[in-house]
């Protein structure tokens, strides 16, 4: 007897699936390697994986190459082809029409002459990777956008050129340069031992963010429907009739202790009394207070659209609380054990009436 295939994806996913495989199949790979503080070696790295390329058979040829400390790569660059450079900036159209298998980028966060081809030369390194031109790069943390407000807190100096965390994590691959606080020396950076391990943590954070953007691309191109993920995600779910405080205050405490990141969500309600919007208010404002990521959502299943947000936002921990029962009886007959066992791959921790977090 024939048998009725109840996960067969619909044709939109399919499509989806075939269109990422292609573009992941067309692109160039990049890798990056990135120091958590100035001279720590990074481009040392980058050439010299390139070096080792070229020994083993790859064409690679150099795309862009600082002066200062060249004196650390030079035997690197002297076995090197090199593509003239237009002045300081990236010649993109003679690299894509040398088409090598692999170019190495240096300076990654430079900012390109006005009136050049591109403002930014990580918009180069875009382009390379779009004509399916693998790009070996390197920058500093402190080079990256979202970090710099942290970046100044710590080292109190601010650099002038940045480049989007977005294009980062869009990287194929990254490597962390990293020298223990204690082998470098001060006097090359001016930044004291408890500053360089500040900033070597925060450097590892975004390489685990980036291996799970990694991850999750490769579930999306194969179909793969999980919600772990490399950092921890913890959901507080929120209603205008319970005080969402244990929850977010637990929650807070748990994205800090894993250096993850904590979210609120609440499925829109119409008509709501007075007392319970001002509950609500109170609690979005407590959740933006505790520095959490606030979502107010829509769905005629509140469970499922909790349920959904949960999963494409790869939560690994749901925080739900007891006080929400008389609101979720319209949900279904037992609606905690309908979402614990929606829930799949993700730890649901419920927090009963009067529990201390």
């Amino acid at each position: 007897m024939p048998t009725k295939d109840f996960h067969r994806p619909d044709p939109e996913e399919l499509l989806r699936r075939v269109e990422l495989q292609e573009e992941q199949s067309a692109r160039g790979r990049l890798k990056l390697f990135l120091g958590y503080a100035p001279r720590v070696g990074k481009s040392v790295r980058m050439f010299d994986e390139g070096f080792r390329r070229r020994k083993r058979g790859q064409d690679v040829v150099i795309a862009s190459v600082q002066k200062q400390g060249a004196e650390h790569i030079a035997n690197f660059v002297s076995e090197l082809e090199a593509v003239p450079m237009l002045g300081t900036s990236i010649d993109v159209e003679a690299v894509i029409r040398r088409a090598p298998q692999v170019c190495l980028v240096d300076e990654l966060a430079r900012d390109n002459p006005a009136g050049s081809r591109n403002p930014h030369r990580w918009q180069d390194v875009e382009e390379l990777i779009a004509a399916g031109i693998g790009v070996i790069s390197a920058l500093n943390l402190q080079h990256i956008a979202s970090q710099q407000d942290r970046i100044e807190e710590i080292t109190g100096k601010r650099a002038a050129t940045s480049v989007p965390e977005e294009f980062i994590r869009k990287a194929d691959e990254i490597v962390i340069v990293d020298v223990p606080a204690e082998d470098v020396a001060p006097d090359r950076n001016n930044l004291g031992r408890q500053q360089l391990n500040d900033l070597r943590e925060l450097a590892l954070l975004l390489a685990a963010q980036v291996v799970e953007d990694q991850l999750q691309r490769y579930m999306d191109a194969h179909g793969i429907l999980q919600s772990w993920g490399t950092q921890e995600r913890v959901l507080v779910c929120m209603t205008p009739r319970s005080s969402a405080k244990l929850m977010l205050e637990s929650g807070a405490r748990t994205a800090a202790r894993f250096h993850g990141q904590l979210l609120s969500v609440y499925v829109k309600q119409d008509e709501l009394s007075r007392p319970a919007q001002e509950t609500l208010e109170l609690n979005l404002d407590l959740a933006q207070k505790l520095g959490s990521e606030v979502h107010v959502i829509e769905g005629s299943d509140p469970i499922q659209a909790i349920i959904d947000f949960a999963r494409v936002h790869r939560v690994t921990q749901l925080f739900i609380g007891h006080t929400m029962q008389p609101f979720w009886k319209i949900w279904a007959a037992n609606p905690v054990d309908r979402l614990i066992a929606a829930a799949d791959g993700m730890d649901v921790r419920i927090f009963p009436h009067g529990q201390r977090a």
